[in-house]
């Protein structure tokens, strides 16, 4: 069995401060795109930027149910993920150890468009061997996290990235990371071939385009309405109003194995803790297409940000949580110790994965990877009790838009309608009501921008910061920001299958 995978975060150390000169930095930045020259996308600060952090792509080898899995990391020395001090930079080299082009992305963070990191827009693939530098500010604390934004992320091409506020170091805690992951023996492209017949996606492994056809052919719905009939039941809708529609699909692949830093619950990563200690657990669902409930059993926790945002504080033992979404848990370890597992229950089955927490000399228990009972589907609860502890402004939207989801499993094909014209200026406050037409639900990524939740079926309120919201079927979600940096921002559903076969457009801002 290989070595655990320590996700915890520690305190990062000062670094030495060295200014590469600039022949080194224009050797190393690779940048050269479609005819335009490099410079136009080096930051004209970067010259004078401490020594970039190292962080490499590479290949790694887990065991997984006693089979050896090579699988992708991104590490620096070795170790998964970036953690940052306050007011450091995202000063970071990417060096890309792989035999094959790949690119990241940073989820959740508000870098320049330029160094977003989504294939061709506007930069490239990195090339086996290259390495591209990346400067910006960071603009928040919380927890973020980082992967590959093409069909590479199931192969756990991902890891946390985590920004510390001064709050944090000075916080009496001790800080916990989880990264949950679905797996599977089989590649990423054969799991969307059998999802799709064979016909592919658009958005291919190696980032290359194939195209399905266009936009999706509402007359291949079968049963679902069509977008007026949608409209005219108002925004109180429910399933159990849509008479013969089909039913709420799930889950679209049984994946090998559910995986809690790179572990399964069979041979699960044991943190020690403190008796009467304080452990704020960063939780992080990077699976490609599966939702979990995620819940700390005995331990009751106060949920205290999602996506990196704080909320206001919230009890509770159970959460949940969609693909890409992340929450943040304060917890109490009893002053007698004890063993205390941290379970995800994936939605709709009796799997799941997790950690234990467990204080020195504590008996830890067998919990087998699959239990007697289902997980139910996520629905929409929490999220309408969430409030932002730092909302937006309060003023009118400048454009109120809605999009609507559709697709079906018949076809496998999945779109995201209404927005492929809109065009925001910077500062611009809009507002987009999501309308889900199909029976699966959506997590709903924007790039470059924290979302407020800010209505679900017609019921008003200031919900939380987000840059991921679940719409499930038949529900609308409504969100609202303010349009930030310039650029070509793309908006998708995170389940990875449905973005690679429609469920993505772009948000222009100038």
């Amino acid at each position: 069995m290989s070595p655990p995978c320590d996700m915890q975060s520690n305190r990062p150390a000062s670094r030495k401060q060295k200014t590469m000169n600039r022949r080194e930095f224009l050797k190393t930045a690779g940048l050269a795109v479609g005819g335009l020259a490099a410079s136009q996308f080096i930051p004209r600060f970067a010259l004078a930027a401490p020594s970039p952090r190292q962080l490499a792509i590479d290949t790694r080898t887990l065991e997984v149910k006693g089979k050896a899995a090579t699988v992708y990391g991104l590490t620096e020395n070795g170790k998964p993920g970036l953690t940052f001090a306050p007011g450091e930079r995202f000063s970071v080299a990417l060096a890309n150890r792989l035999k094959e082009d790949t690119i990241i992305h940073w989820h959740g963070l508000t870098p320049p468009w330029e160094q977003d990191g989504v294939a061709d827009n506007p930069l490239p693939m990195l090339k086996p061997g290259e390495t591209r530098p990346y400067d910006f500010a960071l603009e928040e604390a919380g927890t973020f996290w980082m992967h590959a934004h093409t069909l590479q992320e199931q192969n756990l091409l991902a890891a946390p990235l985590i920004v510390h506020s001064k709050e944090d170091l000075s916080a009496d805690r001790q800080e916990v990371v989880i990264l949950l992951h679905d797996f599977s023996f089989k590649p990423a492209e054969e799991l969307l071939s059998a999802l799709t017949g064979g016909r592919g996606g658009h958005m291919m492994h190696g980032g290359h385009q194939m195209d399905m056809g266009g936009k999706m052919d509402m007359g291949s719905m079968g049963k679902m309405p069509m977008q007026h009939d949608m409209k005219s039941m108002g925004s109180g809708h429910d399933m159990s109003a849509m008479g013969g529609m089909s039913a709420m699909d799930l889950n679209d692949i049984e994946y090998d194995a559910y995986l809690a830093n790179d572990r399964t619950l069979d041979d699960p990563e044991v943190v020690t803790v403190e008796k009467g200690g304080r452990v704020r657990l960063r939780i992080i669902n990077g699976a490609a297409s599966t939702a979990f409930h995620l819940t700390t059993g005995k331990l009751s926790a106060k949920l205290v940000a999602v996506d990196g945002h704080p909320i206001v504080p919230m009890t509770g033992d159970t959460f949940p949580m969609s693909m890409a979404q992340r929450i943040d848990l304060d917890i109490e370890v009893p002053k007698d110790g004890g063993a205390f597992p941290i379970l995800a229950l994936r939605e709709g089955t009796g799997d799941r994965t997790g950690i234990v927490l467990a204080t020195a000399g504590a008996k830890i228990e067998r919990h087998p990877a699959k239990s007697g009972s289902k997980a139910p589907p996520l629905d929409l609860t929490l999220e309408s009790a969430l409030r932002s502890a730092k909302p937006l402004t309060e003023r009118r939207p400048d454009k109120s838009v809605m999009a609507h989801l559709t697709g079906d499993m018949a076809s496998y094909q999945w779109a995201l309608e209404g927005l492929q014209d809109l065009k925001l200026k910077s500062g611009e406050r809009v507002e987009i009501a999501m309308m889900n037409m199909s029976m699966m639900a959506h997590p709903m990524h924007l790039h470059g921008h924290a979302f407020q939740v800010v209505d679900i079926d017609g019921k008003r309120f200031p919900g939380a910061m987000r840059d991921t919201v679940l719409v499930p079927p038949m529900k609308t979600v409504t969100i609202a920001f303010d349009a930030g940096k310039p650029g070509h921002w793309p908006f998708h559903c995170h389940h990875l299958y449905h973005m690679v076969t429609g469920m993505m457009t772009h948000i222009e801002v100038a």
